[in-house]
């Protein structure tokens, strides 16, 4: 299997995976890789958005990452605070600095087209980059798809994404196949993530970068937790809800203190739906997050962490917090080998259906599951969102987006507890079944529904006057 855990996590910038990071990086894919004298010759550079990306576009910041990536800048390391300035900079300066070195004229509402009904027959996350010399003769062009998750492939990759040079120790691409290598090895499924892992990078640099990944989700919620807002920015006019929610349940906690007695049963969910609303809120504002597997669901597997980090004290050291992100990894590469975690291509339940079946096999594995338990665990949680449609109001990642990340963060604790508790960890329908039913019911899904913003509640709920 040519995919890695590093591969299905990546740190990036809100609030999309599939229309910020993914145009982000083909444009600086593009950019950077031009021949030298190509780019020393360019005097104009024009990106063109097709379908999803197009239609949703300025909700998703789509033409604005294209614009950083045109600048030479990566997702992974730019610094967040300095994006609005950085887009100001290039619409009243009308100049823009390509690669960080050729500076070019450049009119933000002309050179960056997001075509609203007007799609490539390949795939609906489109983009075509180009840039002209002083003549206005295309110098170099390129068609490039945002696949979900971050992924970006050319025209000639798109049918067969997924190789790459990396040869693994365990190759799977299914549930059956993952579940084969952990009998046969007497491993389990982290084990045999972890074997893949070090076929690639050096086992300290993959235990470093896993940690880092968790330590960006950790900064992502206190972020989230201590905003001042007390709007999320857009025309919805969605109030932030984590900061309230937080200084609520710092005072239950003093007043549970004082009488133990009072203990709401139901707390625990009440900090789930905090850490993932916080993430979500982050996200949803442009905010730094971990693509998890893409952002519009990057709020369940941090929540689901923290859960275990809270109520499992005792367990959470840093070889769970490893176990935990290669278990949901595995899982992630399957859906993603099997399926899509593109909201484009199957609606939502290829984005939060991918990331609870991801947290519930996570959790699983670290309280204890067996192999066949924590497949059983993703199996629940991924056939309980089945359906699942990507309806963003608004073009924006904020309703139903964020309440659908805490809902389905309890979710996938559920779905882990019950698959526990069988002892045999035998169920009558497997992830794969699941990941195949997710697969042919996107394709039937008609396309209004994979965020476009043109069905569900995209279209029922009215916007604010504003």
């Amino acid at each position: 299997m040519a995919l890695s855990a590093l591969d299905m996590f990546s740190i990036g910038l809100g609030p999309s995976s599939s229309h910020t990071v993914g145009p982000m990086r083909a444009a600086a894919t593009f950019i950077n890789d031009l021949d030298p004298e190509v780019l020393r010759r360019t005097h104009r550079a024009v990106v063109e958005l097709f379908g999803s990306l197009g239609a949703t576009g300025v909700g998703h910041h789509s033409d604005q990452a294209v614009v950083l990536g045109l600048a030479g800048y990566d997702p992974a390391t730019i610094d967040v605070e300095k994006v609005d300035h950085i887009i100001n900079q290039a619409k009243e300066e009308q100049t823009l600095l390509l690669a960080g070195t050729q500076r070019v004229g450049f009119d933000f509402y002309r050179d960056v087209v997001l075509h609203q009904n007007k799609s490539l027959p390949a795939h609906p996350n489109a983009m075509r980059c180009a840039v002209y010399d002083d003549q206005g003769e295309e110098l170099a062009a390129q068609v490039l798809y945002s696949i979900g998750g971050g992924f970006v492939v050319t025209e000639d990759e798109l049918n067969a994404p997924l190789t790459t040079e990396r040869h693994a120790r365990h190759e799977y691409t299914t549930g059956e196949e993952l579940l084969a290598h952990c009998r046969s090895q007497d491993k389990s499924i982290d084990e045999i993530a972890w074997e893949n892992e070090i076929e690639w990078r050096n086992p300290d640099e993959v235990r470093e970068r896993l940690l880092e990944i968790w330590h960006v989700m950790q900064e992502c919620v206190h972020t989230g937790l201590h905003r001042t807002e007390q709007m999320l920015p857009g025309t919805l006019l969605v109030m932030r809800r984590a900061p309230k929610l937080y200084a609520h349940l710092q005072q239950l906690l003093e007043e549970q203190k004082a009488s133990p007695e009072n203990v709401d049963p139901l707390s625990a969910m009440e900090w789930v739906n905090l850490y993932a609303l916080a993430v979500n809120e982050e996200n949803a504002s442009g905010g730094r997050v971990v693509t998890a597997p893409t952002n519009g669901a990057a709020g369940i597997i941090p929540a689901v962490m923290h859960y275990f980090v809270q109520f499992y004290p005792e367990k959470a050291d840093d070889d769970a917090i490893v176990k935990f992100l290669l278990t949901a990894s595995a899982i992630g590469i399957i859906i993603k080998s099997q399926a899509s975690i593109s909201g484009a291509e199957v609606g939502c339940q290829g984005e939060v259906g991918s990331a609870c079946a991801m947290a519930a096999a996570g959790l699983s594995a670290v309280l204890g599951g067996t192999p066949q338990q924590v497949e059983h665990a993703a199996e629940v949680a991924l056939e309980h969102n089945l359906g699942l449609t990507c309806d963003p109001v608004g073009g924006l990642v904020q309703i139903p987006c964020i309440e659908r990340n805490a809902i389905a963060s309890v979710k996938a604790i559920n779905a882990a507890r019950m698959s526990n508790f069988d002892d045999a960890g035998e169920h009558r329908v497997s992830l794969d079944m699941a990941v195949e039913t997710m697969r042919a019911t996107g394709a039937d899904m008609m396309d209004k529904y994979k965020e476009t913003s043109r069905g569900g509640l995209a279209v029922t709920v009215r916007m604010p006057d504003c």
